[in-house]
């Protein structure tokens, strides 16, 4: 290029050009996609909270059973104290307006008055959330890491003894009912059966009159078999879906690349296999998580934990309504809040959601 025709080439680009290597700007589109995904699934989480509200105000009056007669203890009232009750609780009016007034109090935070207990539902949930909360935390933290622990091993010797084995006895184990199971270890490790024992309460979370480490120990007594029950069922789960990942991994060229650069089988497996393997697990954890506040109905109810699950159980034999109501919503808005959480961390660990 001659000297003559480097000025106009300045002139056109507006400028001399910057040494070394060009840098690729980023698109207008791109940088707006993920705030854009982001305003998506908020707004469907929102959608999806609202139409919990609705349908946990309109299921539960399908249930059978009058809470009014429930609220009287079975006692010969007159039908001017019944009319009081209702009149108290709000059943004497139309339904809309109670669906009206439900709704305007629940975007406040008031889930109602339970009619069982004569106490604000937020506080009858905030009272058994932490029992629920140390006995399903507990199960989740155990079994998540034990079905990722086991799956990865499954995987990396796929088709061995210990793949089948540990395949076979996770597809068991997922498949049986958690009451029954609860039931069985309550038989043979509480009730004890042959040569077996006794070794732990049949329910309850502690055994009372236990003050400081005696009182942990106690309750850490109690809450075995619960735990037993909930790991054994719910590892399988993990561990399948994280085995199919890592299988599907497997194959890919960069473990190729790894290994020929010679590095270990375990490090490869740890560094670079797992690691993407994890995508599908993440999305399973954030569920189970939501799921944790919910606890399992029927496992604390078999334990007589004193959980969510129990109070569920609890509330369905009135039909206490609004106290269903409100354990309804809080199980469903976990589950939907750690979803959504789910698919607002899924594009920082793989860029290409989200696009």
């Amino acid at each position: 290029m001659t000297a003559e025709a480097t000025p106009s080439l300045v002139e056109a680009t507006g400028g001399p050009a910057e040494a070394g290597p060009s840098v690729r700007r980023p698109r207008a589109g791109t940088r707006t996609a993920y705030p854009r995904y982001v305003a998506g699934k908020l707004g469907g989480a929102a959608v999806s909270l609202l139409a919990v509200l609705v349908t946990s105000f309109f299921l539960f009056r399908l249930i059978p059973g009058d809470p009014v007669k429930y609220m009287t203890g079975g006692r010969q009232v007159s039908a001017e104290q019944l009319a009081n009750y209702r009149k108290e609780f709000g059943l004497d009016l139309p339904m809309w307006e109670q669906f009206t007034d439900y709704c305007a109090k629940a975007l406040t935070g008031d889930l109602g008055t339970s009619y069982q207990f004569r106490a604000p539902v937020i506080d009858k949930i905030t009272e058994a959330l932490p029992n629920t909360l140390l006995l399903t935390g507990t199960s989740f933290i155990l079994y998540t890491a034990l079905g990722i622990f086991i799956g990865t091993r499954s995987a990396w010797r796929n088709g061995g003894v210990g793949d089948r084995l540990n395949t076979g006895l996770a597809l068991t184990l997922y498949s049986i009912p958690s009451f029954w199971l609860g039931l069985l270890l309550i038989i043979v490790f509480s009730v004890g059966i042959g040569p077996i024992p006794g070794l732990f309460p049949t329910g309850g979370m502690e055994s009372g009159g236990e003050t400081g480490f005696a009182y942990v120990v106690d309750v850490a007594h109690h809450l075995v078999l619960p735990v037993v029950t909930l790991v054994a069922v719910e590892y399988g789960q993990t561990l399948l879906v994280t085995r199919s990942a890592l299988l599907d991994e497997m194959g890919s060229d960069y473990l190729t690349t790894a290994r020929a650069k010679g590095l270990r089988d375990d490090l490869v497996r740890r560094r670079h296999a797992v690691p993407n393997a994890l995508l599908p697990t993440v999305t399973l954890i954030f569920i189970n998580l939501g799921r944790t506040v919910a606890g399992v109905i029927l496992v604390e109810t078999v334990f007589s934990w004193p959980g969510l699950g129990g109070l569920f159980y609890q509330a369905l034999s009135v039909p206490d309504l609004p106290l269903v109501q409100g354990l309804f919503f809080v199980f469903a808005a976990a589950v939907i809040v750690m979803n959504t959480l789910a698919d607002l961390i899924y594009p920082l660990l793989d860029p290409r959601v989200g696009r």
